[in-house]
């Protein structure tokens, strides 16, 4: 690692670069996959980059990929306390459905109630479009005003092309969704949703006597992919959102519009194997890594110790990831006093002289400002230093 004190014309290497981990993808020359599809994203779970897509922005009708927003919301709302795992939901008979070939249910007998965990099995493995009413009701009196929660959500995710009718994805006039915005919420359930992301991943599901397994193929044949929601309507083709973990780097990818569920299965296969063949994330320094010591003017103590704020990584493509350097921008002293986390500067990662990625550089301790002769003296120290 390089360790030195960046200049001011260095320092413009970081502009556009977050205080928090952010990236640019190097090497962007990298054929993008084509597909036989209406639109599709590839994801980088950790830094939210898009490795490849087409059409990302077209609201498109989701089908049941809508259910990830309605089953987020619940999520959310166990995470928090206001609802409960057992908390028994009543089946209107306006949330009831019988099953056909046009929608999928939980079968929940009408003006019965199941608890609000299997409701939500009921939503995430067997795509119930009577579970994601009946919750719906439950949460906001009608499936009418939940829409309003639903899109409310929406807009605090960065869902710009997204506008949500009902829970179910059932076809709708004006209910349409992106691939991009539905990779957003994706990231969204897999870091938010805590223990019941797991359900995600579960194969199967069996109520009221009946078993009916995930419809996302690749939870059958691909052991890292751990969830999420497959979708299909007349309108919106063959749907499916995937989250895959391998070697420590998540990808999400988004397939809409295909002409089969073998389709769906097999494009997103080939999208995640791309995305993990070409890219790779490369940590170049721990959170808490020790950086350097620092004079400390004005204080009761002369130095301090400073370590990164947070786990510096770089999303790249494997062709570049052995050029990455480290480059730690700090001053040459601080003055007293310090609060313990204060950032202090920044430690950036470097491909080809352009800066890819920061975190910040903070102090380890408090250090308070020392009496009023000491600090009278340490002026004179200094005033005597620049005369040189």
């Amino acid at each position: 690692m390089t360790v030195k004190h960046v200049k001011k014309q260095l320092v413009q290497l970081i502009v556009g670069v977050s205080l928090s981990l952010s990236t640019v993808i190097a090497n962007a020359a990298i054929q993008s996959p084509e597909m036989d599809n209406t639109a599709y994203v590839l994801m980088d779970y950790n830094t939210g980059e898009i490795l490849a897509q087409k059409n990302a922005n077209q609201p498109l009708p989701p089908a049941s990929l809508t259910k990830m927003m309605t089953s987020y919301i619940i999520e959310q709302r166990l995470s928090s306390g206001d609802l409960t795992e057992d908390e028994q939901v009543l089946m209107s008979k306006n949330a009831w459905c019988r099953g056909s070939s046009s929608q999928s249910c939980m079968y929940v007998p009408v003006n019965k109630t199941a608890s609000v965990i299997d409701m939500l099995r009921g939503i995430i493995i067997q795509s119930g479009n009577d579970a994601s009413k009946a919750m719906a009701e439950h949460i906001a009196g009608s499936e009418t005003s939940f829409a309003i929660l639903m899109n409310e959500q929406a807009k605090k995710l960065g869902m710009d092309n997204t506008n949500f009718v009902n829970a179910t994805g059932m076809p709708d006039d004006g209910h349409q969704a992106s691939a991009l915005d539905l990779a957003k919420l994706a990231r969204a359930i897999v870091k938010n949703s805590g223990e019941y992301y797991d359900i995600y991943a579960e194969k199967e599901f069996t109520y009221n006597g009946i078993t009916q397994g995930n419809r996302n193929a690749l939870l059958a044949t691909d052991p890292t992919v751990d969830g999420l929601k497959t979708g299909h309507t007349d309108a919106a083709g063959y749907c499916l959102v995937a989250s895959s973990n391998r070697d420590d780097m998540r990808l999400i990818s988004v397939i809409m519009g295909t002409e089969s569920p073998q389709a769906r299965a097999d494009q997103s296969r080939e999208l995640l194997n791309w995305g993990f063949g070409h890219f790779t994330t490369v940590t170049k320094a721990p959170s808490n890594q020790f950086v350097s010591k620092l004079p400390v003017w004005f204080g009761e103590a002369d130095e301090i110790e400073l370590t990164t704020g947070d786990t510096l990584q770089v999303l790249t493509s494997k062709t570049q990831k052995n050029k990455i350097t480290t480059v730690v921008d700090i001053p040459e002293s601080i003055e007293a006093p310090v609060k313990k986390g204060q950032q202090i500067g920044k430690m950036l990662a470097v491909i080809d002289g352009k800066a890819v990625a920061s975190v910040p550089i903070v102090a380890t301790t408090d250090i308070e400002q020392s009496g009023f002769v000491n600090r009278m003296w340490q002026h004179v120290v200094r005033w005597a230093q620049n005369l040189f």
